[in-house]
């Protein structure tokens, strides 16, 4: 291709809002605005927080761009304003016309990563990651023999989960103290430091060609965390959150209800502490509806006081005040008390006095007037009432459903027993003083100095909308038990601006800015359920310390819009895609079309071109450690197959420590103690160290050396529509330069070839062109 700069076009149009389309570009791109068919001779005016040459980027500070005339015609066919992208990260444009703003959108500038002592260019399709779990890592100077693992395999990068305290619980992402480094990793005569760990990481990128990153995780912290029992307004409490006090009621009285059947006091009633069947479950429903909602009453809590109300009423009656309402169409509804006492709502006495009118000033009218005011209360607390048993019947279906999956189902945890270690469900708050009874622990939830330490834990809801914080006001999540909880985290509570919880940010940002100095990039846990404010702002602070930070992001929303949202405003490199969600070969292949790579064709690209909308840069991993590995979920033949497939993404791959080695288990990042094996190429292999005769090593890392290069020599384009029959499927990448192609045939083992027929015939392929 003939040299010269890379330019793209973007034509804005009146009233195009682009909030939800993707623009990536690479640093060195020119970018110029024009004015499109709509815009063409109106006075537009563009406006973008791309920081000028020399400034430093202010996500809310927008500068005007002035437009360029090269030709000096009239119209405005060839005028243009440009930006010179040079910085990575995500930017904000938009355009008005006259005074009033026309529409506009993002664009996305892409980070260039280096490695190796001469600092050359690892592009991003060329990404080979592996996940390690930190704690699996063991004492600090044994960490280079377990990850040369990586190194001898092929990988070229490397992502830690959380390299911190942690909590009571061992997850590796409950995080006790977001600025200490794990305890564990020091040895008798050694403290692991953040500087020996950053040291690490340098020596890996310079000898190692390998580059680092680890988790950032904003949305909750450990239950035992110690700076939480000094500033408890960083969570969810009952104090700066009274909305949560009935869900907190109900959780009580389930805890309760956990301790009694643990007992075996509930046996009688049908409820035995091992739950094996429906009749169980029916009888779990039935000691809910018949003993726990009427006793706890959680419908007063949005109700009125009747008879304060009406008697407060009648006096304004008898005063002869008059109302003050001055729209028609205001209706009398409950106020609903922002303390959540107990018939702690009320009404609005103007718009009473103004429906309900006594037709004389006599104690006989005043009476009637005040019955009818009373019926109308009665009303509305009866609506409440319903509304209450509406979100009851929900909350126990979720807790049927989560006994059940917890309990009885075969691909559940089978908890076995309840048990306070094992409780019914889940407990949705904390709750750190002594246990007393449900009405002696409901009375404190009104005393501040005890209220505060009732905090909220984290989770995730199934389907819900991920730009909705689920804890707020208007939330019903914990009423409801919709939240699938995790027991051993607080969700954390930033509110909208620093200024609102002015600790929180300090800690988190002091958190990210020793995440951003020692390591190349980040993955954002749990971004969907984080506050996308908060994370803009950390992003900024991470990237002020490291220009080209590395952003990978686990994002459940569902649809591809949203994806972009989240992509657009953090300015995420790479989505995690993972192969495992794949029901059957074909759609194995299917992915790899869908996040690695453009169509296979025959053309070469102008360096002038307009500027298209784009899908998200993916780092497609062969399984994640959140999930089970391929043994226990497909079949430990379909290992090397599907990671063939996987590595020919035309983007990031990755895979999970554990899977190459063939470990027939899911290595859990809550209850998984044991260290990995150690390197060593020798071939007697002792118990805990491994070699290329390992599992699939010696593939993966033939697999690793074929997408780097793949990627390195611009085959940036796949296809993988080529399904030679139910378990084979080919992959194409293509290089549309040299319109050379490579194909990998996999033959897959989505089913165990020990119990189900596969056929020994393999069908003729046909792959066009010189071989």
């Amino acid at each position: 291709m003939p040299g010269g700069k890379e330019t793209r076009l973007l034509h804005l149009g009146e009233m195009e809002k682009l909030d939800k389309t993707l623009f990536r570009l690479e640093q060195g791109f020119e970018l110029q605005f024009r004015l499109g068919p709509t815009l063409q001779g109106k006075p537009v005016t563009v406006y973008t927080n791309y920081p000028a040459s020399g400034e430093v980027f202010d996500r809310h500070k927008f500068r005007t761009l002035s437009w360029h005339n090269p030709t000096g015609k009239e119209d405005d066919s060839d005028k243009y304003c440009k930006l010179d992208l040079q910085i990575s990260g995500s930017y904000q444009y938009y355009f008005s016309l006259g005074n009033e703003k026309s529409g506009g959108g993002y664009v996305v500038v892409d980070p260039i990563l280096h490695v190796g002592a001469d600092n050359h260019v690892l592009p991003l399709d060329c990404v080979t990651l592996q996940t390690f779990l930190a704690k699996c890592l063991g004492p600090f100077h044994e960490w280079e023999d377990r990850l040369k693992v990586a190194k001898e395999t092929g990988y070229n990068m490397i992502h830690f989960t959380p390299l911190q305290k942690l909590g009571l619980s061992r997850s590796c992402y409950s995080l006790a103290d977001q600025l200490e480094v794990n305890p564990e990793f020091s040895s008798h005569n050694k403290q692991c430091t953040w500087s020996d760990i950053g040291a690490l990481v340098e020596k890996l990128k310079n000898e190692w060609n390998m580059l680092c990153i680890t988790d950032v995780v904003y949305n909750h912290t450990a239950t035992n965390s110690e700076w939480l029992r000094m500033h408890p307004e960083c969570g969810y409490n009952l104090v700066n959150s009274p909305h949560l006090k009935p869900a907190w009621v109900l959780d009580r009285a389930l805890w309760h209800l956990t301790c009694m059947v643990a007992d075996g006091k509930c046996t009688a009633k049908g409820v035995p502490p091992l739950i094996e069947n429906d009749h169980h479950l029916n009888c779990i429903r039935k000691i809910i509806w018949e003993d726990i909602y009427p006793k706890i009453k959680l419908w007063e809590f949005f109700q009125v006081d009747v008879n304060k109300a009406v008697q407060q009423f009648k006096t304004l009656l008898t005063q002869g005040k008059m109302s003050t309402k001055s729209d028609p169409n205001q209706h009398l509804q409950i106020l609903q008390d922002p303390d959540y006492r107990r018939f702690g709502c009320t009404v609005d006495m103007n718009i009473a006095l103004a429906t309900f009118i006594p037709h004389s000033n006599g104690p006989a009218a005043i009476e009637e007037c005040c019955n009818w005011f009373r019926k109308r209360i009665e009303e509305l607390n009866a609506e409440q009432y319903r509304q209450t048993n509406h979100h009851q019947e929900q909350a126990v279906n979720c807790l049927v459903g989560t006994v059940v999956y917890e309990r009885l189902a075969g691909n559940g945890p089978k908890l076995g027993p309840i048990s306070r270690k094992h409780p019914l469900v889940t407990r949705y708050f904390t709750y750190p003083f002594k246990e007393l009874t449900v009405e002696e622990e409901e009375a404190m939830i009104h005393q501040l100095d005890k209220a505060c330490y009732f905090m909220a834990h984290n989770g995730w809801v199934m389907g819900d909308d991920p730009l909705r914080n689920f804890a707020e006001p208007g939330s019903n999540v914990y009423l409801r038990r919709e939240l699938i909880c995790w027991g051993d985290s607080v969700k954390l509570r930033y509110g909208n601006k620093p200024e609102d919880c002015p600790y929180l940010w300090a800690h988190m940002k002091k958190y990210t800015e020793i995440t951003a100095k020692y390591f190349h990039g980040v993955r954002l846990d749990n971004c969907h359920s984080t506050p996308i404010h908060v994370a803009e702002y950390m992003l900024d602070t991470a990237r002020k310390l490291r220009a080209d930070l590395y952003v990978v992001a686990e994002l459940f929303t569902g649809n591809e819009e949203l994806d972009n949202v989240f992509v657009n405003r953090l300015g995420i490199t790479s989505l995690i895609r993972e192969a495992m969600t794949a029901y059957n070969s074909h759609e194995e292949g299917r992915l790899v079309y869908r996040f690695g790579g453009e169509p296979v064709g025959s053309f070469v690209q102008p360096r002038l071109r307009p500027l298209m909308p784009a899908i998200a840069h993916a780092l497609f991993m062969d399984i994640t450690h959140d999930n089970e590995c391929p043994i226990q979920h497909r079949s430990a033949y379909d290992a090397l197959p599907s990671a063939m497939i996987v590595s020919m993404a035309c983007c990031a791959t990755g895979s999970t420590k554990g899977y190459d080695e063939l470990v027939p288990h899911q290595i859990s990042v809550v209850s998984e103690e044991r260290f990995y094996s150690k390197w060593n190429p020798a071939a007697q292999l002792s118990p805990g160290e491994v070699n290329l005769q390992t599992g699939i090593l010696a593939g993966r890392l033939a697999m690793n050396r074929l997408h780097q290069e793949l990627g390195a020599k611009g085959f940036n384009q796949a296809r993988s529509e080529d399904q030679v029959d139910e378990d084979i499927v080919a992959v194409t990448r293509h290089c549309p330069n040299t319109h050379q192609s490579v194909v990998a045939v996999s033959r897959t083992a989505f089913r165990d070839p020990k119990t189900s027929f596969y056929s020994k015939e393999v069908p003729e392929m046909c792959i066009p062109g010189n071989l």
